[in-house]
């Protein structure tokens, strides 16, 4: 046995132990308080002031509010509530403005009378966007007068100043503008579709209220839309579902439940649920607590999918479509082709963490799943045609989860059955494995051997796909487990699929799709995109999959050459023509257009593709997983109406596509 390194082991001491005041603790470790660094967690802090203005609406003293993105990264976020009070806080003997927004934990959310519900409990909102600005400058109407304070990464640079009475037709409320302070946040820009899908979501839990988003960086007009909607969830619902063949209209409640935890004590929760069946077999799922989207679900969606598996099992039961000797439908049974929104008001809600991604009050699950019960259950009392048009859904969703069951068993029974595809022979495998290891999923065996050949071997595989794989939007599970193509991805990779999913298991750590830069290799693409997302998407939401980049011609002028690669907004033509301007004599220069991968020498298809210190991948994200499933369904899906739309809507801004 080794000795134990005898090297001595420094003590702590007391100039070790540091004592952080809480504004520096943000700013060292952000990611405890708006989720990272990152682009999301840039969004994160609009998102963050927004909800203050949104808790001034749900006590019902705000019915507008304005964000407005300007140059250099500056947002400011304006609303017509009641202002945040500007006297002397008595507990701390300063301004309550400057308290506010300079001290983590300080708030008017703790007690019962200034908010019935809220989503800031936790008093970090605000103070944390201060912390991580360069610049933060907070206006308030109130009391007759505009009063404002300037601060510098969370910190007064100035008293509260009362800078003038408010003129006729004014009205009270709060305008705050930020400078994210980029020394700690990752380089990026704010996003007006990323906003603006947020507060589209916003304005459909929030009744009566208006968001408007003005994107003031596009001149000479700048770019604005306005969010309302009357209906609620019932809308929400509608609106998700428009480009889906429904099976009924939304099946809607709104209630308030009392909540009596003691005998002394009892509040109220507020309840509404939509919720539809479509002729899909996607899964559509959103939850809100307190307006708050939550992505990772809790104890609110936990309810809604038991109510929802119970009264379907109960009524079929009752009419006789399910017999003594038939079982159960399962919850992937009944949840299978449902959109459904289900959103609560909570006086004291608790999440997992400050980003509220997870509701887990335990007494939530409880309300909804009676909210639901009630309603489902006289909704198909109500209408007999469409209970038997769910009912029979859900059937048909029982017998297909029992193939594919027995597909499952098959792929699980070992190498035996996967040695009698093609996958041994394609698999070029690389010696490394995990997270320094990348596979390289290309388009058709020419290309295959290109890759095959120019790759390092030491940690870069090659998967060759013969032509274009199964469409999984459209197709059973156990259809999509009896494609060879695909059967050998899922081997390849390692990881399982959908419920079986296990992302330990992952083979390596990043997966590049590389195809041709042709229809034919875009819709493929689409293809490999559509699957990762229906049943592979933890890959997509941690980071493992890339889009290869290789460029579109090679131009030759004497003996000197160079690539040149796609440019978003741009045609093939327009990208040609700025190329060749470089040179004097663009006639001498040689162009070369590569059609497809395999057109390309291996030492060629290295150097601008899979070299990493010379390539360009394109990693795939989802900024928003709702918005990602209606885009997926409808260029993917069975119903062609919303497809051709799309494509007639668009085709108008493509311009001499040379493909």
């Amino acid at each position: 046995m080794a000795d134990r390194d005898s090297s001595p082991v420094r003590q702590q001491t007391d100039a070790d132990i540091r004592a952080l005041d809480p504004m520096d603790h943000v700013r060292l470790r952000p990611g405890m308080y708006v989720g990272g660094v990152d682009a999301k967690a840039l969004h994160h802090l609009v998102y963050e002031v927004v909800d203050n203005a949104v808790d001034e609406a749900l006590a019902g003293r705000c019915d507008h509010i304005m964000v407005t993105l300007h140059n250099d990264n500056i947002v400011s976020v304006a609303d017509n509530g009641g202002g945040i009070p500007v006297g002397i806080n008595q507990d701390t003997g300063r301004p309550t403005l400057e308290v506010v927004m300079t001290r983590i934990g300080a708030g008017g959310k703790f007690g019962s009378g200034a908010y019935k519900v809220s989503g800031g409990l936790h008093g970090v909102g605000v103070s944390a966007v201060n912390a991580l600005s360069d610049e933060m400058r907070t206006q308030v109407f109130r009391d007759g007068y505009l009063w404002e304070q300037v601060y510098r990464h969370g910190r007064p640079v100035q008293d509260v100043q009362r800078i003038r009475e408010m003129e006729p037709g004014e009205v009270s409320g709060t305008i705050q503008t930020f400078r994210p302070d980029f020394t700690i946040l990752e380089a990026n820009e704010f996003n007006f579709s990323t906003l603006a899908q947020r507060f589209r979501e916003m304005t459909f839990v929030t009744r009566r209220l208006n968001i408007t988003l003005r994107d003031e960086r596009i001149q000479p007009l700048p770019r604005e839309i306005t969010f309302y909607f009357e209906g609620g969830l019932y809308s929400f619902v509608r609106y998700l579902n428009r480009g889906r063949k429904s099976l009924h209209d939304p099946v809607y409640a709104e209630r308030e439940i009392e909540i009596t935890p003691d005998v002394k004590a009892s509040y109220t929760i507020g309840i509404e649920v939509a919720f539809q069946y479509t002729d899909t077999s996607n899964v559509s799922e959103l939850a809100f607590a307190n307006t708050i989207n939550t992505p990772d679900g809790g104890t609110h969606l936990t309810g809604l999918r038991s109510a929802i598996t119970s009264v379907i099992n109960r009524f079929a039961r009752k009419s006789t479509l399910l017999k003594d000797k038939d079982p159960n439908f399962s919850g992937s049974d009944t949840l299978e082709g449902i959109t459904a929104i289900v959103s609560v008001k909570h006086p004291n809600p608790s999440f997992e963490s400050q980003t509220k991604v997870k509701l887990i009050n335990p007494e939530v699950q409880g309300a909804v799943s009676q909210v639901i019960s009630d309603a489902f259950s006289e909704f198909l009392e109500m209408n007999p045609r469409e209970a038997r048009r769910i009912v029979e859904k859900c059937m048909t969703s029982m017998r297909a989860r029992e193939a594919a069951r027995k597909a499952r068993d098959l792929v699980r029974s070992g190498p035996s059955l996967l040695e009698s595809t093609t996958l041994p022979g394609k698999l070029a495998d690389c010696s490394q494995r995990g997270e320094g290891a990348e596979i390289y999923i290309v388009e058709g065996d020419s290309a295959g051997g290109s890759a095959k050949q120019g790759r390092d071997r030491h940690f870069q595989a090659i998967l060759p796909l013969r032509g274009k794989i199964l469409n999984t939007e459209r197709a059973r599970m156990d259809k999509i487990l009896d494609n060879n193509e695909i059967k050998a991805l899922i081997s390849a990779l390692g990881t399982g699929i959908s419920e079986d999913f296990k992302t330990d298991s992952l083979r390596y750590g990043r997966v590049i799709i590389m195809t041709d830069a042709d229809v034919d290799g875009s819709h493929i693409r689409t293809l490999l995109l559509t699957f990762f997302f229906r049943h592979m998407q933890p890959l997509i939401q941690e980071g493992h999959l890339y889009i290869a980049q290789p460029p579109i011609y090679r131009l030759k002028h004497g003996k000197e050459f160079e690539y040149i690669y796609s440019e978003a907004g741009m045609s093939e033509a327009d990208i040609l023509t700025k190329a060749l301007k470089k040179y004097d004599n663009p006639e001498k220069v040689v162009v070369q257009r590569y059609k497809g991968l395999g057109e390309m020498n291996p030492d060629q298809l290295w150097e601008t593709t899979m070299d990493p210190a010379q390539r360009t991948l394109l990693q795939v994200t989802i900024e928003d997983a709702a918005e990602a499933d209606r885009v997926f369904d409808m260029l993917m899906g069975s119903s062609v109406p919303p497809r051709r739309r799309f494509i007639q809507t668009h085709a108008k801004s493509v311009r001499n596509l040379d493909i």
